[in-house]
């Protein structure tokens, strides 16, 4: 009996549904899911073989363009396995372990992102408002730190997530509502007071990637104010130039992530096949689309892959 109602309380499997409502064109959707996929495991890895390959590059923006290559390679295949084969076998079972561990990683290291994103904003700040100190500012040393305190903040704050959920009674149902293991859609599943859980959950969010954007703003209101003092229009343009990449990359990983989080709390009049596919749009869109974007608008890296590219002809 015992073990009858441990098993009821605390299913040992989850049942991913998908897309809600799109059941019948999964195996369609999945063709570009998979297509991005691909790009996005090519444009990283090939990225971050240009950087390490190239001692030109092992400058702060390159090394935080590694970080959250690193970091987007991780994210998306955390999730994409498992979603195509939902999609394409109807493998629809995760263990209870493993969605809690899916949930941990997805959000831990989609905070760590957030966070590289910002230490390139204060790379674009200092290089722009304090150049004559940018070499002693930003040493290697430094740039660790950075990278490591971004790793522990997104490991730490998150560290309590899949131990709040554990802890909870799951006797509605075992049935996500997504394709991958959220930590809204789980507590949507508990029989039990889950209050001080949100609450957590959104003082978590805030402190990651709510006070990363307004660091982030923050940071570019003061480079427009050394910019727009510039003496010349050349040396604005220039200026602003360098920054063209951080940008496209804040808004491409920003946009999705907070529709997805605003939605899944306060979006109640949202149909669920729209924020599912958002939700895997942040997951997939970003990593594949920042490779792109810093080999397209970053001259090193593009004359970079063009000589390697032209190597490989030979």
């Amino acid at each position: 009996m015992s073990s009858l109602n441990w098993t009821n309380l605390h299913p040992a499997t989850f049942i991913l549904i998908g897309i809600p409502g799109l059941e019948t064109l999964h195996i369609w959707i999945s063709i570009p899911f998979c297509f991005v996929y691909m790009l996005a495991l090519l444009g990283n890895l090939s990225l971050l073989f240009i950087i390490k390959t190239d001692p030109r590059l092992h400058e702060p923006m390159y090394l935080f363009f590694c970080m959250l290559s690193a970091a987007d390679l991780i994210i998306c295949t955390t999730a994409m396995p498992k979603l195509l084969s939902l999609f394409w076998f109807k493998d629809r079972e995760i263990n209870f372990e493993a969605c809690l561990t899916q949930m941990y990683l997805i959000h831990s290291i989609s905070s760590m992102a957030s966070g590289f994103i910002l230490a390139m904003a204060f790379d674009r700040y200092v290089a722009i408002c304090k150049p004559l100190r940018h070499s002693t500012i930003l040493t290697y040393k430094v740039i660790g730190g950075i990278g490591l305190a971004i790793v522990l903040r997104g490991a730490v704050l998150f560290g309590p997530h899949p131990f709040l959920l554990k802890w909870l009674p799951f006797c509605r149902t075992n049935i996500i509502s997504h394709t991958y293991c959220e930590y809204m859609a789980l507590i949507k599943l508990a029989c039990a007071t889950t209050k001080i859980r949100r609450i957590y959950s959104l003082m978590v969010a805030f402190l990651t990637g709510g006070l990363d954007f307004i660091l982030i703003i923050c940071s570019y209101v003061l480079i427009l104010y050394a910019v727009f003092r510039l003496p010349s229009k050349a040396a604005r343009l220039k200026a602003l130039g360098t920054c063209g990449s951080h940008v496209c990359a804040i808004l491409v990983g920003y946009t999705p992530a907070f529709f997805s989080f605003l939605t899944h709390r306060f979006g109640r009049r949202v149909p669920p096949h729209v924020h599912i596919f958002v939700a895997n749009i942040y997951l997939l869109v970003p990593p594949m689309l920042n490779p792109m974007i810093y080999g397209m608008m970053t001259k090193r890296i593009r004359e970079r892959f063009l000589q390697i590219l032209s190597l490989s002809k030979l």
